[in-house]
């Protein structure tokens, strides 16, 4: 388990890395605002994607407030993951976070999942399909 805090001017942002379920689980919670935290964010996939972990799920349940730089990170993180041939998949979001998805079309982009459980059994079909 690793985790990370980040404070900058009044914002905060700390992430869990988990791995269950044959998958690797990102706990985000508090303000997702970018900055020097889509960096750090960014190493943590890339660490991943060097130990072979490249099915990522991004749970958002604790998330409260993501602005554009924040959605930039999860962009930078799918792309990053889709690009090492695996993917990040989020869930949990709440209604304010899936509207500002649904207003960017960014849910179109992502696959998303109203539960933990739900995203881990994505995983789990992609397995057999594969």
């Amino acid at each position: 388990m690793r985790i990370y805090k980040e404070k900058e001017s009044g914002a905060f942002m700390k992430y869990d890395v988990k791995e269950r379920y044959n998958c690797v689980i990102i706990e985000i919670s508090g303000n997702v605002m970018g900055g020097p935290h889509a960096e750090t964010f960014r190493k943590t996939l890339h660490e991943l994607i060097e130990d072979g972990k490249k099915e990522v799920i991004a749970d958002l349940s604790r998330v409260k407030f993501m602005n554009s730089s924040g959605l930039g990170l999860l962009i930078g993180g799918l792309t990053t993951m889709r690009n090492a041939g695996g993917d990040l998949v989020i869930c949990e979001a709440d209604k304010k976070i899936e509207s500002l998805l649904m207003i960017t079309k960014l849910i179109t982009i992502f696959d998303h999942y109203r539960t933990l459980e739900e995203a881990v059994k994505s995983y789990k079909e992609k397995e057999k399909i594969g």
